[in-house]
């Protein structure tokens, strides 16, 4: 169903989920942001650490760009590598000369905040919680120029199919894909990286969230070279720090690409357990739970969610609001996925928060009991 409107106020684009743990927020268990728990891995240290010794030199980015290329079968010329995703937002703001930029929304708000900045004036289709937030290709107009979706969306957990996403190209139109989530769904099925037959399609990636990078900055943009080459000149020099093209290296090794397999397969059980308790609370609570979800969050929606949040707090986590978010409103919280030890403490606190919020709760939600042996807590980390 169409949802087409004019960016306007209303929505604070800039609040980001590491606005949850800062200052006193720093003792919670860290359901608000989306870095998976207990990276970087010892191994991904020793190679960013082993890069130092040669922070003399200006950085070089050649080899890095060129492990990327080859873990998406593409030729450099394709790739550009930046500092997170977020500046990657920033350079197609700013780089490109588009008249009818639209986003699709509900999703991550930077796209929206450097193009407004940039100077333009953007569109909003907003996908409907009645449509399972789901895309139809023909709520996108005809004559917009960039289209920005997520997939994985961010909040909604929403995997797209990857023909429907594709299908939004046109000739002349710019599309532009975060995939910043893409490789914690199993076998990265629906992704349109390393796609060369979609006309003006440009893929972003990022780095920070699987591997815990959020303080390193780096991610990177596959496009065409043509579109690649507009985006370099908007570029500074050298504006990927040799620690973090170390990082970009190592993260697109076979071990590495391994290694996020693997956990993409754990974070899917994980987000199973989640959900399983979440819908616990559907009938007595009015709980609902966005499905199927296929990140590695949860977006639900519930009674006086707000002060359900403050109550979480209270009771040692934080979650990450939703009103920040075009297209959805107070009551509705996006929550991280994370071991079972945690989400079975969670579980147990909402209740809690839930009855004391006045929001519903005390059905006594006993989570199963978690699997044998230790599992580690969360780490507290910045992303959005």
């Amino acid at each position: 169903m169409r949802a087409d409107e004019t960016a306007a106020g209303g929505h604070d684009l800039r609040h980001h989920g590491d606005a949850e743990v800062r200052d006193d927020g720093s003792t919670l268990t860290d359901l608000a942001v989306n870095v998976r728990a207990d990276t970087p891995p010892a191994w991904l240290l020793d190679r960013i650490s082993a890069s130092l010794p040669s922070l003399a030199a200006y950085p070089d980015g050649r080899a890095a760009r060129a492990a990327v290329a080859a873990r998406h079968g593409l030729p450099v010329e394709r790739v550009l590598l930046t500092a997170g995703a977020a500046e990657a937002f920033v350079l197609l703001a700013r780089a490109l000369r588009v008249r009818r930029p639209v986003v699709v929304h509900p999703q991550f708000t930077e796209p929206e905040a450097a193009l407004a900045d940039a100077g333009h004036t953007v569109g909003r289709v907003l996908l409907r919680e009645e449509d399972g937030f789901r895309l139809d290709t023909a709520d996108v107009p005809e004559d917009a120029d960039l289209v920005v979706i997520g997939n994985p969306t961010n909040p909604t957990s929403v995997l797209h199919p990857a023909e429907a996403v594709a299908a939004l190209a046109r000739p002349g139109r710019v599309l532009v894909v975060d995939e910043a989530f893409m490789d914690a769904v199993p076998g990265e099925r629906e992704a349109l990286a390393g796609r060369t037959d979609v006309p003006g399609l440009v893929v972003l990636r990022s780095l920070t969230k699987t591997w815990g990078l959020a303080g390193l900055r780096i991610g990177y943009v596959l496009a065409d070279p043509e579109t690649i080459a507009e985006l370099e000149r908007a570029q500074p020099l050298w504006p990927v720090a040799t620690p973090a093209l170390a990082a970009a290296e190592a993260c697109v090794s076979s071990r590495a690409l391994a290694e996020a397999a693997h956990a993409a397969h754990r974070i899917a059980t994980d987000r199973a357990h989640l959900v399983a308790g979440l819908r616990e609370f559907a009938c007595s609570d009015g709980l609902s739970v966005v499905e199927p979800a296929e990140g590695p969050f949860v977006l639900i929606r519930l009674p006086r969610a707000a002060g359900v949040r403050r109550a979480l707090r209270d009771l040692g986590f934080a979650v990450r609001r939703g009103d920040t978010f075009p297209g959805l409103g107070a009551d509705w919280l996006r929550v991280a996925v994370r071991d079972r030890v945690t989400v079975n403490r969670f579980l147990q606190a909402l209740d809690r928060a839930m009855t004391v919020s006045g929001a519903g709760g005390g059905a006594g939600v006993v989570p199963p009991p978690p699997p044998s042996g230790p599992s580690p807590e969360p780490r507290t980390s910045a992303t959005t």
